[in-house]
């Protein structure tokens, strides 16, 4: 990659064949097909998730995101192809190691109960917790420092119950802060969030990636800041894999007109900033009505 388009989040390291050595997730020629159904979700992905690098995944709607996270995650099992995790078959990875080491932010969830902020965030450390094992002071700082990186360690005290959507998406990604993961993997993270905490949580991903040496893995349907921070973006459509490289290979004019059916154009980001450079999207109007013939 040249400098001059690497920004906030993005590796010094060239992207090519060898991102595969260190990678944390392998994805091998996977498949899935759910029940019922007779296109596959997910055909011949062949993907590598470097280590202690922001990781990007784009496409348009019912491209096959989500199931990637879940085959990702061993929720989903692929119908053909493998998964590693850590350099291992994924199937023979025991679930409490993942569930300490990887932390998940879901798009949504319902809340089963009423708990205040803190309590929920706290759910966090369970992985390293057990059933038996109470609170330590390792674990509430762990939690505390959660609170405040997300900024919600003022609503502590409040139940769950009364956020909006957007805070309740950043107490969701304290809570996996809280785990003090080796990678967190997100689905849409800053979906509900306004411009100042949507450019807060990329800009936490990108200090977790560059100074803690966490692996995050997104789905976002924000290509200006998946392209300004992450290190690699996948690119998905009708399940398949259109293209996989660095942002300046991936965002370009024919190759996401293609894909989202939109006319676009691309242009690099203006700066000041270490992401000056960054290609950046702008969709153009696609209607007749809003371009009437000059009646001269």
């Amino acid at each position: 990659m040249s400098s001059g388009t690497q920004g906030p989040g993005r590796s010094q390291r060239p992207w090519n064949a060898s991102i595969r050595e260190g990678s944390v997730f392998q994805v091998r020629g996977v498949d899935h097909l759910y029940p019922g159904e007779r296109v596959p979700a997910l055909s011949g992905l062949d993907l590598a998730f470097p280590r202690g690098e922001i990781t990007g995944i784009l496409g348009p709607n019912g491209s096959g995101k989500s199931t990637l996270l879940k085959v990702l995650l061993g929720s989903l099992t692929p119908t053909r192809g493998l998964v590693e995790w850590e350099g291992r078959a994924l199937s023979a990875v025991p679930r409490a190691e993942m569930a300490r080491r990887v932390g998940v932010v879901p798009q949504a969830e319902e809340l089963a109960f009423p708990v205040t902020v803190r309590d929920f965030v706290a759910m966090g450390r369970y992985p390293h917790l057990g059933p038996w094992r109470s609170e330590g002071e390792v674990d509430r700082v762990a939690i505390r420092e959660a609170l405040v990186r997300c900024g919600v360690d003022r609503f502590a005290d409040r139940g769950m119950a009364t956020l909006s959507g957007g805070e309740m998406q950043r107490v969701r990604i304290a809570r996996a802060l809280a785990q003090e993961p080796d990678t967190l993997v997100l689905d849409e993270p800053t979906a509900a969030l306004d411009i100042r905490h949507e450019m807060g949580i990329f800009d936490l991903l990108s200090t977790l990636a560059r100074r803690d040496g966490v692996t995050v893995i997104l789905v976002t349907h924000h290509l200006n800041l998946a392209a300004r921070y992450s290190s690699g973006l996948v690119l998905l459509a009708c399940g398949r894999c259109i293209k996989y490289g660095p942002p300046e290979e991936v965002i370009q004019k024919e190759l996401l007109e293609t894909v989202y059916g939109w006319p676009l154009t691309v242009t690099p980001h203006p700066g000041p900033g270490p992401d000056r450079g960054a290609p950046q999207v702008v969709p153009l109007s696609n209607s007749a009505d809003l371009h009437p013939a000059d009646p001269r």
